[in-house]
């Protein structure tokens, strides 16, 4: 069977923060050290030589990166200071763009004025939308309800989701094309189903990087998974109008809109909680980069810090508009909850599907697709 070389694949990497892989010289360290590495997932120093000898092939069908988390044991252990841990953060940058079909992707992790301007264009577009197809700003007292009602607020809300619903799902079944291959197809429906439950607990959890040494990694990792998904719960579902059933009656259980729930009321408590776990994983990250404290700090690539930024900011301005609310600031709570839109839609129609929110669904399905495909392998075997 022929290989492929591809001559310009490390450029290529380059321009995805690639830096010290030809400094290695494959003595092992990294795997051997690796808590995650297994006999029959093995990374990151094959990763270091298919980087170097440009075979890309081998590189976009590997699922190993995704069974990275960037402890950052491997960097430590590297004698020649080549930095694995960063090289397989590249890979991951790199396969996130393979896998995407727009060139989104692309764009945002090699141009970084690209990805801002992107973030901009959509954020201008979302104010001018807020500021033209608004209802009654009602100055005696706080009414976001009545500023935007709920009907097009919905309306708005399910274009957003479906937008970002079918670029992240396109993405995601190319990801288990490439990854599977002809197997993708082959394997009967009935294993992928037996590990369903292995998908949700790694997605839920990220119980694997708790194998790390690093554990503090792991709890912040969590929670800005799950704070984040819990924010993306209350802003794509109850925002628009989730339901509820109360007696024999459906009502509506809306968040940010003109009810105040009891202090213990679940909306209130989901609101709170995704606050403080955006806001203390992001923050710990920045700090953490600023300080270059740990090896998976030591290299930060500008969409790490957009990522991190645009998570501060929506989380504050969230606050900003709750106290604006209790505090019944008609005039400031408007502004302020324009500029908490035109940061956060973006951030969910453009991260999630083409950037660094991608990865948290690229993980656990690759994670799921290797679980699979051994047991499907040893079915055939026996």
């Amino acid at each position: 069977m022929s290989v492929k070389v591809d001559p310009n694949l490390m450029k290529d990497l380059k321009a995805f923060g690639l830096k010290d892989a030809n400094k290695c010289f494959h003595c092992g360290n990294c795997t051997a050290t690796c808590p995650l590495s297994t006999p029959g997932n093995e990374f990151p120093r094959k990763f270091m030589k298919y980087a170097q000898m440009g075979l890309k092939e081998k590189i976009v069908s590997s699922p190993e990166p995704w069974l990275c988390y960037y402890c950052g044991n491997c960097s430590v252990e590297c004698p020649r200071g080549a930095d694995p841990g960063e090289t397989m953060m590249v890979m991951r940058r790199y396969l996130t763009s393979i896998y995407d079909w727009t060139g989104f992707s692309r764009k945002f992790y090699t141009s970084e004025k690209f990805e801002i301007m992107a973030l901009v264009i959509v954020g201008l577009l979302v104010g001018l939308g807020m500021l033209v197809f608004h209802g009654e700003w009602d100055m005696q007292r706080v009414s976001l309800q009545k500023a935007w009602p709920a009907e097009k607020m919905e309306i708005a809300d399910m274009v957003m989701a479906s937008i970002l619903t079918f670029f992240l799902l396109s993405n995601v079944f190319r990801s288990a094309k490439i990854m599977m291959g002809d197997l993708l197809t082959k394997i009967p429906l009935k294993l992928y189903a037996s590990e369903l439950k292995e998908l949700l607990l790694n997605f839920l959890t990220q119980k694997r990087f708790g194998q790390c040494d690093d554990r503090t990694q792991w709890f912040v990792h969590l929670m800005l998974m799950t704070g984040y998904s819990t924010a993306f719960l209350l802003v794509a579902v109850f925002l628009a109008g989730g339901i509820h059933v109360v007696g024999l009656s459906w009502e509506p259980l809306r968040f940010q809109r003109d009810v105040f729930y009891p202090f213990f009321h679940p909306i209130r408590l989901l609101g709170y909680y995704a606050t403080f776990a955006i806001f203390y994983g992001a923050t710990y990250a920045m700090i953490g980069r600023l300080k270059k404290s740990k090896p998976a700090y030591q290299n930060s690539h500008s969409t790490d810090w957009v990522f991190l930024i645009l998570l501060q900011l929506t989380t504050l301005t969230g606050i900003l508009v709750h106290f604006g609310r209790h505090l019944n600031m008609p005039f400031a709570t408007y502004s302020i909850y324009i500029i908490h839109l035109m940061i956060a839609v973006p951030m969910l129609v453009l991260e999630v599907p083409f950037a660094k929110w991608a990865h948290l669904a690229y993980r656990p399905v690759a994670l799921f697709l290797v679980r699979v495909k051994a047991k499907y392998e040893q079915q055939q075997a026996e």
